[in-house]
């Protein structure tokens, strides 16, 4: 027995008639009072682009259906209004055909966005069936031929072009993440007036697009099925046991369990709902479906125990499983039915010995039916199995595999990151690259001459020096002594470095997230940072392709990375002056200090952080990115410059 399409008396064009939903959930119709079918309106629901409801304080019930036909002029939509006119049910009518409607449309767009995958198709021909059909098949067949089947579909964020085109999933992702969209805000504008937005919105995705692919795979994840029962646990209030249950868990148990929706549909007209959901809740069928044991003292319905012997999954038939898969091939090349009994564990029981592993293998055959697998097979073949089975290999137990790898030793990577290494070793190498070699040989010659006789006899004395070596004796011995000049002015210097250690160490923690800089300060650096690189990641983009074309586009970038090096100045001007007003403040608590107390105090300037130098050292590898950029592109163009014939 099914449930009959909702259906409502509604006015249209000042007409009394009929607006109901048709029985496949596929269009809804119109059907005049008088007249009879002559003036039937019939709209279908692929071509239902929004709907419209008057507000439950509204007197009037009102539901107004926008209609897009395939051939409209300007592809404007028709609107279609009925007023609801049943009195104190028109409220219920019009939401029961406006929910109905929705489903609609949603299972329609659903469909349209994505082509059905093969597992789902399988469980919904293999869950066909009420509690006690026989041609029905279970999840478990399902799974088994959608695996044998294979095949595979294209998903929307695998597509580059799809990702840079949809506009609607980059606001999405603008809006989740308020740096990218400071940023993306903040280079737009800030750039050339001769570049479009479209060509900038190009350019600022196409080095975001694992941004936009994993937004829209976060997007697409919804939350899966779930045993719904076993969540529903009633609680009693004033010796009330009372139970709150929505309209989605309600839809989840008429899904999972297509028994229960049998029994509702058989009694719900003899019923009322409340009193339906009031006594399953109680009743030996709904203990069954949890899972657990019936015993003897439980509460009988003379009405919902008739289904207690119900199969509501159905007989099993033939399909084609895989043999790792198959337990059943066990009994045909393993019999078990001669020689010894196997071990009392390993015997089959009856369904109401241990029931909860039944019913939730069951279940979880149900749930898992319907989610596509992530290692589908594009083909079937003779060695389908094969490659099954090998997947299911112990990897762990192997060993490590060995690496393949070129070892670098490099003795020094400083000089590769550090431009003032460069210049100390281009120094030094300039210094020796001006010595005379024939001069250092006689210098050394003469020393030896004079130093060591060709006789090859000289005093120790000479060589060893041995007053010096007492007067550093002498020296050492006065300085070991305990109380002396000497040991106390190290003493000092030791605990006033280890103060100082210790005082660097405390400011450095407390100005060490944004390095001396105001959080505001901070923040705009940041800024100017990530849009200085965007621009610089569009014009290396424009300047390497080689594409004459974009000259213009790249002269257009050049005027924008000067700006941002006027960006970068600014900054560096304001944490000065913000620096600057720190300076201030001490030097005028050490004028209150020495007016309060005549003590002068002394303040350590190099110690206040932030300022120029600060900015300068967080963003000296964007500022040579940016000369470098510049000095390439005056290079080239200078040229070209030359290569032109004279005008």
């Amino acid at each position: 027995m099914t449930m009959a399409p909702p259906s409502g008396s509604a006015v249209y064009k000042k007409k009394d008639g009929t607006l109901t939903m048709s029985p496949d959930q596929q269009s809804v119709s119109w059907i005049p009072a008088a007249g009879g079918a002559t003036g039937t309106i019939t709209i279908s629901v692929a071509q239902i682009t929004n709907l419209q409801q008057t507000p439950a304080t509204s007197p009037k019930v009102m539901l107004k259906i926008h209609v897009l036909p395939p051939n409209a002029p300007d592809n404007t939509p028709e609107q279609y209004v009925f007023n609801f006119t049943a009195g104190a049910n028109a409220r219920a009518e019009a939401d029961a055909i406006k929910d109905a409607l929705s489903a609609a449309i949603q299972a329609v767009k659903a469909a349209q966005a994505a082509p059905t995958p093969p597992v789902a198709a399988a469980a919904a021909a293999g869950s066909g069936g009420g509690g006690g059909s026989n041609e029905g098949v279970s999840a478990a067949m399902a799974m088994a031929n959608a695996i044998t089947a294979g095949g595979s579909y294209e998903k929307p964020w695998d597509d580059d072009k799809r990702l840079q085109g949809d506009m609607e999933l980059q606001q999405s992702l603008l809006k989740s993440n308020p740096q990218l969209q400071r940023m993306f805000m903040e280079s737009m504008g800030t750039k050339p007036e001769t570049l479009s937005a479209g060509q900038f919105m190009k350019q600022f995705w196409s080095t975001r697009l694992h941004l936009l692919r994993a937004h829209a795979i976060e997007r697409s994840q919804t939350r899966g099925s779930y045993n719904v029962l076993s969540t529903l646990k009633p609680r009693v209030e004033d010796s009330v046991t009372k139970l709150n249950i929505s309209k989605e868990q309600i839809q989840l148990i008429f899904n999972q369990h297509p028994l229960v929706k049998q029994v509702y549909d058989e009694n719900v007209p003899k019923l009322s709902e409340t009193q339906f959901w009031s006594r399953f809740f109680q009743s030996r069928l709904f203990k069954k479906l949890r899972g657990e044991r019936i015993s003897e003292t439980d509460a009988t319905d003379a009405i919902l125990d008739k289904y207690l012997k119900a199969d509501e999954h159905g007989n099993l038939r033939d399909a084609q499983v895989p043999h790792f898969l198959d337990l059943a091939g066990n009994e045909v090349n393993h019999s078990q039915r001669r020689g010894n009994r196997p071990d009392l564990d390993m015997r089959p029981s009856s369904v109401e010995k241990v029931p909860i592993i039944r019913t939730l293998n069951n279940l979880s055959e149900k749930i898992m039916a319907n989610v596509a697998p992530a290692d589908a097979i594009p083909q079937a073949n003779d060695d389908t199995e094969d490659d099954m089975y090998n997947e299911l290999q112990l990897r762990d137990l192997r060993g490590d595999e060995e690496q393949r790898r070129i070892l670098l030793n490099v003795k020094d990577q400083s000089r590769f990151f550090s431009s003032q290494s460069k210049t100390d070793e281009d120094e030094e190498s300039r210094l020796f690259a001006q010595q005379d070699p024939n001069r250092i040989l006689n210098d050394l010659r003469g020393e030896v001459d004079q130093n060591l006789p060709e006789g090859g006899i000289v005093p120790i004395g000479r060589l060893v020096e041995p007053e010096e070596d007492d007067d550093d004796d002498d020296e050492n011995k006065q300085a070991s002594q305990v109380g002396s000049r000497a040991t106390l002015k190290r003493a000092s210097s030791q605990i006033l470095e280890a103060i100082r250690d210790r005082r660097t160490q405390t400011e450095a923690s407390a100005i060490s997230g944004t390095f001396g800089l105001s959080s505001a300060l901070y923040d705009r650096l940041t800024l100017t940072h990530a849009t200085s690189t965007e621009f610089l990641h569009q014009f290396w983009q424009a300047f390497l392709s080689g594409n004459p074309d974009r000259a213009g586009e790249v002269a257009s970038l050049v005027e924008s990375l000067n700006r941002a090096m006027d960006r970068i100045k600014a900054v560096q001007q304001d944490a000065e002056a913000e620096r600057q007003v720190e300076v201030n403040r001490l030097r005028r608590h050490a004028r209150d200090v020495l007016e309060a107390t005549g003590k002068k105090l002394r303040i350590n300037l190099a110690n206040v952080a932030g300022g120029e130098q600060a900015v300068t050292r967080l963003l000296g590898p964007t500022i040579r990115a940016l000369e470098t950029a510049l000095t390439k592109y005056k290079d080239a163009l200078a040229e070209e410059m030359k290569e032109m014939p004279p005008a």
